[in-house]
């Protein structure tokens, strides 16, 4: 039974921010606090729930933005080294709502066991979140979720890839002095682009804030910084494509009746080995090596030969989305982009591309009206502002983007930092082939072999919304958190 406790205004110059009153203005400095129980493997776990605002200052300390939080504390737990998660969404524009709300928290929305949308709409106990381990907040960006700049504030202050990570990592700093966690070991974690976004923090914490990480967790990661362009991006698209065509039951016999992973290893080892040295040929490969590599990339990507002839060994994903279940037999269905269990219905059932993506259309279905009940009704966070779930931050500034070499270096400077990916096979948007590149070049040489993981998943982009590997996924977070506590093991090499 939720028990809303009191409404904390921080500074006497914002908006109060009640139940009873709504405001388009955000209030820079709010907290309001809540209690729950949740039964997480079996045992009770009591928390409080904060949600507020924290301000963003620039380097004057004037007040630029202001980020909206939710912040999960166990409260059975006087540990003051308990483990502290930092969770960050992707996009970049997209807010904290998805590991909120279907993966490490303790509530899930309410969804079928396979991820599609019911009513009626809401939320539940999540009993898989790693709140038994670690206290989480979830923090949306500038422009997400409920997170605004102030009036006259310069955009380009945000959004780019160095900007974002720059106000971020003082933001998070100063949260971590307000609510006294500084001796917690630290974990960062993000989504799709929030890969990019903590994979830069880990070392601006650690360089320009003084702040040590024990953990980074990469889930559906971007190229965070690790060029892969050209042949590379082309060839490591067919395990990918292996992946869905086996779930959509478009392989052979012979492949389509072996377990995924199994099977997605002798296509990992051909793409490698052999399709990635033939599309460096180019127009020097041989003609009956080309007709071999068209044979055998069919085989595996459920397309037939001649599309892969067609499009000169190198079909798109677009492509693959629009044409694997092409046909009266298959239903002219397309499949989802970044889930591509789903399948979509074109207006016409020619075209190079889908007409839209159907699992994001299914995400937004159910997302949107549960973290707006669950904030404004649950929470009592009130307001006539929108909940952003994709806000407006473009254009981006990608330039100068080494977070990836970055993040290597702060496992190099720091022996307690480790870092794990996890990815959904069916994912197309970030395929798990390329993350598991970008797991490899992260340490080519490989001597911090073993603090780098990979966990795969039989979903797509956000694997948690199918509901064994949300249980999957918590409990090799929770794994991989309480193996990077260090006990008294100095860090030194």
């Amino acid at each position: 039974m939720k028990d809303l406790l009191f409404l904390l205004l921080l500074a006497s110059t914002t908006l109060p921010l009640t139940a009873q009153e709504h405001s388009r203005h955000l209030p820079l400095d709010t907290m309001i606090f809540s209690t729950d129980q949740v039964t997480i493997r079996g045992q009770p776990v009591p928390y409080r729930v904060e949600t507020g605002v924290q301000p963003v200052y620039d380097d004057t300390g004037k007040v630029t933005a202001g980020l909206h939080y939710t912040y999960y504390l166990r409260t059975d737990s006087d540990d003051p080294n308990r483990p502290l998660l930092i969770s960050f969404n992707g996009g970049p524009g997209s807010a904290s709502v998805w590991m909120h709300l279907a993966y490490t928290g303790p509530k899930a929305l309410n969804i079928d066991p396979e991820g599609y949308p019911v009513q009626p709409y809401g939320v539940s106990d999540n009993p898989y979140s790693v709140l038994d381990v670690t206290d989480i907040v979830f923090v949306n960006p500038v422009n997400t979720g409920f997170s605004r700049m102030v009036e006259g504030a310069d955009r380009e202050q945000f959004f780019g890839v160095n900007q974002d990570i720059e106000y971020l990592a003082d933001w998070v700093s100063n949260w971590v002095s307000r609510h006294d966690r500084w001796r917690s070991p630290k974990f960062l974690i993000g989504e799709s682009y929030g890969t990019t976004r903590v994979s830069g923090l880990a070392l601006e914490l650690q360089n320009a804030r003084w702040m040590y990480l024990n953990g980074v967790v990469l889930v559906s990661p971007t190229e965070i910084g690790i060029p892969r362009e050209g042949i590379v991006e082309a060839a490591n698209r067919l395990p990918y494509f292996a992946a869905a065509a086996w779930y959509h039951r478009q392989l052979p016999p012979e492949l389509q009746e072996r377990e995924l992973e199994d099977m997605l290893a002798e296509v990992e080892t051909y793409t490698r080995d052999e399709l990635l040295p033939a599309l460096a040929s180019g127009m020097n490969l041989a003609e009956d090596k080309r007709q071999q590599v068209a044979t055998t990339a069919a085989r595996y990507s459920g397309l037939d030969a001649q599309e892969w002839l067609d499009n000169n060994l190198m079909p798109t994903t677009d492509y693959f989305w629009k044409h694997l279940l092409r046909g009266t037999e298959a239903g002219d269905y397309t499949v989802g982009r970044l889930d591509s269990r789903y399948r979509g219905m074109d207006a016409m059932a020619a075209g190079d591309s889908p007409d839209y993506n159907s699992e994001l259309t299914s995400w937004l279905h159910s997302f949107t009206p549960a973290i707006n009940y669950y904030l404004r009704e649950e929470l009592g966070f009130r307001t006539d502002l929108q909940y952003n779930m994709f806000g407006p931050v473009y254009p981006w500034d990608r330039s100068g983007n080494q977070t990836g070499p970055n993040l290597r270096q702060a496992m190099a400077q720091n022996p307690y930092l480790n870092v794990m990916i996890q990815s959904g096979y069916f994912d197309g948007a970030t395929n798990y082939y390329d993350a598991k590149y970008s797991l490899w070049h992260l340490d080519p040489s490989g001597r911090m072999r073993d603090r780098l993981s990979f966990k795969g998943y039989e979903s797509g982009h956000m694997m948690y919304l199918r509901r064994p590997d949300l249980e999957a996924a918590n409990e090799d977070l929770r794994e991989f958190i309480n193996n990077a506590l260090p006990g008294d093991r100095p860090a030194r090499y």
